[in-house]
């Protein structure tokens, strides 16, 4: 179940980015600010990551599955355990190896749609 926001929008409040390509970041940042997102927090790394998240949760994620030398999977592990919304995103399609308990989670492929990214938030990753 996704949680209810504040403002009544339906859209979360509070966005985590984890992307290590800073242009790729500020694209997803200036569209989700474009959307009505009121904070968007953006890191590179599994643990900058996890330290944002245990600093304050945010309401929903975007995670880009392969990271510098590292994937996203350990934070998706730590966003299920809190009941996070969250959107795997991928330049890899397919191919990407997803392990099979986030085979169901919800991905964007990159370069993605304001369209679909803007349905990935509404949708907050149910």
């Amino acid at each position: 179940m996704a949680p209810a926001f504040s403002d009544g929008s339906g859209r979360p409040a509070d966005v985590l980015i984890v992307e290590d390509d800073p242009i790729i970041a500020i694209d997803f940042e200036d569209r989700l600010i474009g959307f009505g997102v009121t904070r968007v927090r953006t890191v590179g790394s599994v643990t900058q990551a996890l330290e944002a998240i245990a600093g304050r949760a945010p309401d929903f994620a975007l995670l880009d599955v392969g990271l510098i030398r590292e994937t996203s999977f350990a934070i998706a592990e730590r966003l299920v355990a809190l009941k996070i919304p969250f959107v795997f995103v991928t330049g890899y399609g397919a191919d990407e190896r997803i392990p099979p308990e986030f085979a169901g989670q919800p991905r964007l492929q990159k370069p993605c749609s304001s369209d679909a990214l803007e349905a990935a938030l509404q949708a907050r990753g149910t």
